[in-house]
């Protein structure tokens, strides 16, 4: 396989996507980079239902690139058929093709509450100040445009409330809530570099959260598991 771009414009363009790395360069040492004719995603392919975090970021190749020309799987010899390490500022692993289908975008399971978020500096000041009290945090919503973080422990209870956030369009007002690692939401916050023209909190009752910040060029998605 062969793959090259090339940068036109390439301060304004370098400078963005320098803040989407650092964005993701937060939330994971290592990632998948996968490759296809329109797009390029970066993957943390976490199993949420075993505790980890699990992340998604996917760019539109058109919006960043003058020329992007890639080819696929052929007869020549390739890195996967060979013992050896290609090495362009960080070593890369080629993962085998047989592979491939474990790096698909996770099913997005059908969610209680969706809920746009405060501003994102907003909330990383507020989670930055309770991870100081508790490792755990309770992220509670629903379709009112309620938003709710809370920490209990047994020598103080605090929470934060926001109002009128806004919601895509769905049904009931019930509150759904969850409780994470304090320590993997503000990891989140204090990564992100992305401006977002939408930031959006999806919420599984007791099970995950599901973080989603949007930008023309850009979609990153953020999986929290919940904490027993």
């Amino acid at each position: 396989m062969t793959f090259s771009v090339l940068i036109v414009n390439g301060l304004v363009i370098i400078s963005y996507l320098s803040g989407v790395m650092t964005t993701i360069s937060k939330l994971t040492k290592t990632c998948v980079l996968r490759l296809t004719p329109d797009h390029l995603f970066f993957i943390l392919p976490g199993k949420v239902t075993n505790g980890g975090v699990g992340m998604w970021c996917q760019l539109l190749q058109a919006n960043f690139f003058q020329e992007y020309q890639m080819e696929g799987v052929t007869s020549e010899p390739t890195l996967s058929s060979v013992g050896r390490v290609v090495t362009h500022d960080v070593p890369v692993d080629v993962i085998p093709r047989r592979l491939w289908q474990e790096f698909q975008e996770s099913g997005v399971p059908d969610f209680d509450v969706s809920v746009y978020l405060p501003p994102l500096k907003t909330m990383k000041s507020v989670v930055d100040r309770m991870k100081n009290l508790s490792n755990f945090l309770v992220m509670e919503a629903n379709l009112n445009g309620d938003m709710n973080l809370k920490i209990q422990t047994d020598l103080v209870s605090v929470t934060t409330h926001f109002k009128d956030l806004g919601n895509p369009s769905r049904d009931p007002e019930v509150m759904a809530e969850v409780t994470v690692d304090i320590r993997k939401l503000l990891q989140f916050l204090m990564g992100q570099q992305v401006n977002p023209s939408k930031a959006l909190c999806n919420i599984v009752h007791q099970n995950v959260v599901h973080l989603v910040l949007l930008h023309e060029d850009v979609s990153l998605q953020y999986f929290i598991p919940a904490v027993s």
